[in-house]
């Protein structure tokens, strides 16, 4: 069932198949999505000792094509496009001009001449429509995102089960680099990347839209004997959160840049092409941000959600939550900040309005993916 009657939402190639499993589906950036199969703490632990499969179609695909491809979109992203070798995929952002950040995405490089571009799905046509209005002659811009179904296989056991069904050698396919046109079977043509957005090792697959489910049962099928869980946006989000990734619409936005938001490494300022909010985000490197994002861990019972407002011994408001829950790996609340950099020592402890009660919080760094994999 779908918990929205007001309004019509898009729709994912497994929507029919989510229906027939009568799950709740909510509205995630007006995309009708599952939060849950069964339980989120089953499914995230799955992903983290296992594996699990999620459903991420409504992400964007625009395909860029043309002999200054890759002079182009350096203008227009803040990491080095011209670093990229073929089959490799890039984190990037994509800013304005006053640096705040318009989305953080995937590139993909099948040639020099032809990239990949994925965005987040509620982005999708603000990134298009930037491309365009951006747009040379010598460069061929298509959103292709209706062609596509996309499902990331995630976990320790994902090469496992993904190497069941094909016979290509996936241990040679590093982290970040991806096949351009793998064969499952009777499913053509999909292409297979190392990356994801858990922690874990794990695939993402762009797969032809009318054979997104039956590529899906076919991972379900394979994966039965090894423990995979089919997973909903609720386990997504924990794990990328228990991985310090940075969400689009709250670390990362328009008012926030790459810098302040914690990605600052996917931000080359001096590279030779200059890129859209490039001198605003030099001058922001040089000087320092007067912001930065940081993990936190709550010191008594609760979750710190997203816009809780925080304060420093004083009682001055510092600064803001970005994103918080409840880690099931660790047992305990974490979350993220954008905080007065004065104010942002590691180690240091704030206070948190959660609802009526101010909480103390440790700041931290956003590495507690370390202790999960020493335990």
């Amino acid at each position: 069932m779908v918990d929205m009657e007001s309004k019509e939402l898009k729709q994912t190639p497994l929507y029919e198949y989510y229906q027939e499993k009568g799950l709740k589906l909510i509205d995630f950036g007006g995309w009708a999505l599952p939060v849950q199969f069964t339980k989120i703490a089953e499914e995230h632990e799955a992903v983290r000792t296992h594996a699990g499969i999620f459903e991420v179609s409504h992400m964007g695909e625009i395909v860029v094509k043309g002999k200054e491809a890759t002079r182009w979109l350096n203008q227009l992203v803040t990491n080095d496009v011209s670093k990229m070798t073929i089959n490799q995929a890039q984190y990037n952002t994509m800013t304005n001009e006053q640096g705040g950040t318009l989305d953080d995405l995937l590139l993909f490089k099948f040639s020099d001449d032809h990239y990949l571009v994925t965005p987040n799905a509620g982005n999708t046509d603000k990134i298009y429509k930037w491309m365009i209005a951006h747009a040379e002659s010598t460069v061929k811009i298509e959103n292709v995102s209706d062609d596509y179904g996309l499902i990331a296989l995630q976990g320790p056991k994902s090469e496992r089960i993904l190497k069941s069904i094909t016979q290509t050698d996936l241990a040679s396919l590093n982290t970040y680099h991806f096949l351009p046109a793998e064969h499952f079977s009777e499913i053509k043509d999909v292409i297979v990347a190392r990356t994801g957005y858990t922690g874990e090792d794990g695939f993402e697959l762009y797969v032809k839209k009318n054979e997104t489910q039956a590529l899906w049962e076919k991972l379900v099928r394979a994966g039965f004997m090894h423990g995979l869980k089919e997973c909903g946006l609720g386990a997504r989000d924990t794990l990328r959160l228990e991985a310090g990734m940075a969400l689009y619409g709250q670390e990362l936005t328009e008012e926030i840049t790459p810098l302040e938001g914690g990605v600052g490494f996917a931000v080359k300022v001096d590279k030779t092409e200059p890129f859209i909010g490039q001198a605003v985000l030099q001058s922001e490197k040089i000087k320092g941000s007067k912001r930065v994002s940081r993990g936190f861990e709550l010191l008594e019972k609760g979750i710190a959600r997203h816009t809780y407002p925080v304060f420093n011994q004083n009682q001055k408001e510092i600064g803001v939550v970005t994103s918080g829950t409840q880690s099931p790996s660790l047992g305990k609340s974490i979350g993220m900040m954008l905080i007065d950099k004065a104010e942002s020592q590691l180690g240091e402890t704030v206070l948190i309005k959660v609802r009526t009660k101010q909480i103390p919080a440790k700041l931290t760094k956003k590495d507690w993916l370390k202790s999960i994999h020493k335990n």
